[in-house]
């Protein structure tokens, strides 16, 4: 059944590359845990031991609150298909802001999103994988063009009114340091 790894192996790497979603999990060492749905060609596999990813406006912001306060990650992926999978990393994670140093370098590795909120590395140290025969079969249609259409609607400072609006602390009031 489940097996554990200290880093990603290239199996585990490509199985990662062919899913269109993940989940990541976060929390502070009180208040609640998070766990978030996350798609739209966000993340990166830099290696057998590092992922990256880019966060994107939403209505909360509880990822870069909790890494404030500690920063354990945990990425999941499952395979909605025939080949039945569920995949973990678990790591620590560091937050990257825009006008952070490295933000740009690791900015040019995603799709240009005006939304970007923050960009977090993750330092693998464990994988695991289980088997995921309970997980149901989903078909995969395609993005939604909710969030872009949103996007395209505003103007720059109108999404950083919204991150004020939104996006300045956790539901348990801690903040994020999101740059206003």
């Amino acid at each position: 059944m489940a097996k554990q790894f200290p880093e990603l192996q290239d199996a585990h790497s490509k199985f990662i590359e062919e899913q269109h979603m993940f989940f990541v999990g976060t929390a502070a060492p009180d208040g609640r845990v998070n766990i978030s749905p996350k798609g739209m060609e966000s993340l990166r596999v830099l290696g057998p031991s590092r992922i990256v990813w880019m966060n994107l406006t939403g209505s909360g912001n509880e990822t870069a609150g909790h890494l404030l306060e500690t920063n354990r990650m945990t990425l999941m992926w499952c395979s909605f298909t025939t080949r039945p999978m569920i995949l973990r990393a678990y790591g620590t994670a560091r937050t990257l802001h825009v006008g952070d140093v490295g933000w740009d370098e690791m900015a040019d590795l995603f799709p240009s999103h005006r939304s970007a909120r923050q960009i977090y590395d993750l330092e693998i140290d464990l994988v695991q994988t289980s088997c995921g025969y309970a997980v149901p079969f989903m078909e995969y249609q395609s993005d939604r063009d909710t969030m872009q259409k949103w996007v395209d609607s505003k103007s720059d400072d109108d999404i950083r009114a919204y991150w004020v609006e939104k996006n300045q602390q956790t539901i348990d009031g801690k903040p994020t340091r999101l740059a206003k």
